[in-house]
């Protein structure tokens, strides 16, 4: 049976994230993937890569306004939810419940549902409200993730760098991936 996975791209900098895990993601056939993005990370998407194409990836993609999107309902079974980039507005209206798109909806629900959310905030430096939101999503079982690469596996390109907290999100996701840098192994 394939798993049931949900990407949301929201809006602040940092597509390149997005991108990488669409194109890690989007080409495995263990996977069912849902897309939906705000309309802000297509214009940061366009500004940080270019064009956004709905074509380049074989995933199903929702509009952030539809309500009828599988993974509105728990009923669905999508089993986890990844939002990379995320940004401060969209964690804070998370964090209190406002459901008023198809993102803050579907988080929701893998809240309630007690399935994992892992959210990948882009922003520095971060203030107290950041934090205490990050905190509260903590508390109610969400894992942040921070969009703060590693530099252990001497990465050598932008995408290797962006890469190394990919490669983190896909583990957290609890998804099998043997083409990443492996602490102790040569």
């Amino acid at each position: 049976m394939k798993r049931k996975i949900v990407i949301a791209i929201g809006g602040s900098s940092g597509s390149i994230y997005a991108k990488l895990l669409l194109d890690k993601l989007s080409a495995r056939k263990d996977l069912t993937l849902g897309v939906v993005m705000t309309d802000n990370a297509k214009i940061n998407w366009e500004i940080e890569i270019g064009q956004w194409d709905d074509t380049a990836y074989d995933v199903d993609y929702y509009k952030n306004n539809d309500f009828f999107a599988p993974f509105a309902s728990g009923s669905a079974q999508y089993d986890t939810m990844i939002v990379c980039p995320c940004s401060m507005g969209l964690l804070s209206r998370i964090n209190h419940g406002i459901s008023n798109d198809l993102i803050t909806r579907a988080t929701d629900v893998i809240l309630k549902e007690r399935r994992k959310l892992i959210v990948v905030p882009r922003e520095a430096p971060y203030n107290l409200i950041h934090l205490r939101n990050m905190t509260a999503l903590t508390e109610a079982g969400a894992i942040i993730c921070p969009a703060t690469p590693s530099f252990y596996s001497n990465p050598t390109t932008v995408d290797e760098i962006a890469l190394t907290v990919v490669d983190r999100v896909i583990d957290l996701a609890g998804i099998d991936q043997s083409d990443t840098y492996r602490w102790g192994k040569s």
